[in-house]
């Protein structure tokens, strides 16, 4: 089997970070290897990627927040309380031996406003495992989270249709 075992980034502004991840999981399902998806931030069970993920049995997502938005400002207690127990979920399941890619998604927002703190994370992402694949998605991703990926990905939105008026739409925003 091709090593596994790297630490990629998708950052940035633009749509499709989260989707990107989705695909990689994907591909790698079809090749035979186990993912979870951790997200961060997340609560809402209606999403299509939660229900998708149902119906393939190497693929795991487990939702670590609440269904409303975070003031990345300000967060509220029960943020920070949530992201920290979804971190440590989230190096349980790199940890486990039980999945070829660990997904953590918006971890890079989770860091950027203070739900978790970003040397704790780079410090058990550089020590983790070297046969598991880290995929760290989330607007924000700080410089250092970026030095210790070997692979590095800017979305840089040019043109949306929320700016048009036009709502998120399910199966396409979530």
């Amino acid at each position: 089997m091709d090593r596994l075992g790297l630490i990629q980034v998708y950052t940035g502004n633009g749509k499709g970070k989260t989707t990107a991840a989705l695909g990689l999981a994907l591909r790698a399902i079809g090749q035979g290897l186990k993912v979870c998806m951790v997200q961060f931030m997340k609560g809402d069970e209606s999403y299509g990627e939660i229900r998708a993920a149902k119906l393939l049995p190497d693929f795991t997502i487990l939702q670590v927040g609440r269904n409303d938005f975070v003031n990345l400002n300000s967060p509220d207690t029960i943020d920070v309380t949530l992201a920290k127990k979804g971190w440590e979920i989230a190096k349980n399941c790199i940890s486990s031996g039980k999945y070829d890619i660990v997904i953590l998604d918006e971890i890079n927002v989770a860091m950027a406003c203070g739900l978790l703190d970003t040397e704790q994370v780079i410090e058990f992402l550089t020590a983790k495992p070297r046969t598991v694949e880290i995929i760290l998605t989330g607007r924000y991703a700080s410089e250092a989270v970026q030095n210790i990926a070997q692979l590095v990905t800017e979305m840089r939105e040019i043109r949306h249709p929320y700016h048009q008026g036009v709502p998120s739409r399910s199966g396409i925003e979530y």
